[in-house]
């Protein structure tokens, strides 16, 4: 059962990944970097702080989602490291036969994606955040975190399970870390 999920896994990825041309590479390759999206979490802790309005909740505010985007890091490279699973540019069988787009696949092991898994959570925690004030949002953060894991796909580094599980994580986290926030922020604001 588990190899035909991990077979399955394969085949979709090869046709998504297939699906790219060199007219959309460049704009996957942008948006997949992590250092191109500073300017949106610099508007998002903006918004945040207008919301809060208060300095020592805002910093407790920043402390967590600095927490939550470690604890995404660091638990995703423990599945990484404990599962093992080779990402498809390092995969027998499949590297031939897939695009990498970019100039090199990163580190061996890929299950699951930190893009995938940070970005959910970050999208979860915000829009959870700020749904009193901007209530679409969360959508529309929830679009740029699937477009963000789909990248993954598209340049080559991820299989769909790999961004999937990293998405339901980072969502979960997210969740959890917002949770934290509330209690937090009830716990100092006395």
């Amino acid at each position: 059962m588990l190899e035909q999920l991990i077979e399955l896994d394969q085949e979709l990825f090869l046709f998504l990944n297939g699906l790219g041309t060199p007219t959309w590479d460049g704009f996957w390759l942008f948006y997949t970097d992590k250092v191109h999206w500073i300017p949106l979490y610099m508007v998002l802790l903006f918004l945040m702080y207008k919301k809060i309005n208060n300095l020592k909740l805002f910093g407790i505010l920043i402390i967590v989602a600095a927490l939550m985007v470690a604890f995404t890091d660091q638990v995703t490279n423990l599945f990484k490291h404990g599962f093992e699973r080779f990402r498809p540019c390092h995969e027998p069988g499949v590297a031939e036969a897939m695009r990498l787009v970019k100039s090199w696949c990163g580190g061996q092991f890929g299950y699951f994606s930190g893009h995938a898994s940070n970005s959910m959570a970050v999208a979860v925690f915000t829009g959870l955040i700020l749904r009193a004030k901007y209530k679409y949002l969360i959508f529309i953060l929830l679009v740029w975190a699937f477009a963000m894991a789909y990248s993954r796909v598209y340049i080559g580094v991820h299989y769909p399970l790999d961004i999937v599980s990293g998405m339901a994580f980072g969502a979960l986290s997210g969740f959890g870390f917002y949770k934290l926030n509330a209690y937090l922020k009830y716990r100092f604001a006395l």
